[in-house]
């Protein structure tokens, strides 16, 4: 198959994940049929926002969408980076966008400057919380670690938003193959505890039966609470809780929740702890909100074979691999490990540099 024939799909699922393939690979694709038997078809609004999100970070590339927005056409260009600002609509929150750029920044041409606008947490997206304290340090196992940097300067929690984060990601050349399959034992856990425009006390609560879930099996417990008044609380009231936990060899497994109207602050406390033993039940050296971090680097590594253990797929991944199958005609094995109940993916890696990058 030549490099300019156009990867077909349908369907307005995985669109995010097929144009972050599209640019790597340099791979022009089309996505038709989107939701074009909705009663209201078309991209919606966060999706036209993720499109001018990636023509913003990206020189040379070209978008055609269909009159009735069923149909999107791209043909990739080169990563820039540089300065970008973001708003994002408020259907989804900040994660929904950073996950596209956290993918794309380390190989761009000059380093990456973003700010982006919107909410900071809800239910369906990564939170930044998690992208900070989790995404962010995943990249050090492929060799991605100086420089690296994001800051929450505002909080903004559904339905209006109003929070704002800065994100800084350097460039590199190439990433390394990783060899990663011991998952260790859980040695401590850390959390942020947020509350936005209500009780300073909502976030101490959380805490509290946080705790109260998680030290049973870990003295090692500390959760920061992180409460916004004024400017920076953004525009709604709110609280969550983000919560990650790290194990002996580096491992990190996240679980988060963002309280909807109505709900109680001990009853997202202790939610999200048993969400964080069922995550950490799964086993993997990463969790199932990174999978597709670790299988994507792997791939964008030199030609060696890198190998990691994740927990049981999930079917966001199980589409993920054949994706990558599609843009990169790359094949992981895939060794179900009944022990622990984990699979073991091995790959051999594309071989991508960064030949933007400018040599210093």
């Amino acid at each position: 198959m030549s490099k300019r024939d156009v990867i077909q799909f349908e369907g307005y699922k995985f669109l995010k994940q097929r144009l972050v393939f599209s640019i790597l690979s340099q791979r022009p694709v089309r996505i038709e049929k989107i939701r074009s038997n909705d009663e209201n078809p078309g991209l919606r609004d966060y999706e036209i926002a993720l499109l001018r999100m990636v023509e913003a970070v990206t020189n040379g590339s070209r978008m055609v969408i269909s009159p009735t927005g069923t149909s999107v056409m791209l043909k990739p260009g080169i990563i820039m980076g540089g300065k970008v600002s973001v708003d994002c609509p408020v259907s989804r929150a900040i994660g929904y966008y950073l996950e596209v750029l956290v993918a794309l920044a380390p190989f761009g041409k000059d380093q990456m400057v973003a700010t982006l606008r919107g909410i900071t947490m809800n239910n369906t997206d990564l939170s930044v919380d998690t992208i900070r304290t989790a995404t962010l340090r995943n990249y050090r196992h492929f060799g991605i670690e100086e420089g690296v940097e994001m800051r929450v300067t505002k909080r903004g929690a559904p339905p209006k938003g109003g929070g704002e984060v800065r994100f800084i990601c350097p460039v590199v050349r190439s990433v390394r193959p990783i060899n990663y399959t011991d998952q260790g034992r859980i040695k401590r856990i850390r959390g942020i505890s947020y509350a936005t425009r209500v009780s300073p006390q909502t976030a101490n609560r959380m805490v509290e039966t946080a705790r109260g879930e998680l030290n049973r099996f870990i003295p090692d417990i500390y959760i920061y609470t992180d409460v916004y008044k004024g400017a920076e609380s953004g525009f709604s009231p709110g609280f969550g809780i983000s919560l990650v936990a790290e194990s002996t060899t580096g491992a990190l497994i996240t679980a988060e929740l963002c309280a909807n109207p109505g709900d109680s602050p001990e009853d997202i406390g202790r939610d999200a702890a048993k969400m964080l033993l069922n995550e950490i039940a799964r086993g993997g050296c990463f969790d199932s909100s990174h999978q597709w971090l670790a299988l994507l680097l792997m791939v964008l590594g030199p030609e060696h074979a890198s190998k990691t253990r994740i927990g049981k797929l999930t079917p966001f991944t199980i589409q993920y691999l054949r994706d990558i199958r599609e843009f990169f005609n790359i094949t992981f094995k895939l060794k179900p490990d009944p022990e622990s109940n984990t699979v073991l993916a091995t790959c051999l890696g594309s071989g991508y540099i960064n030949v933007a990058k400018k040599t210093s």
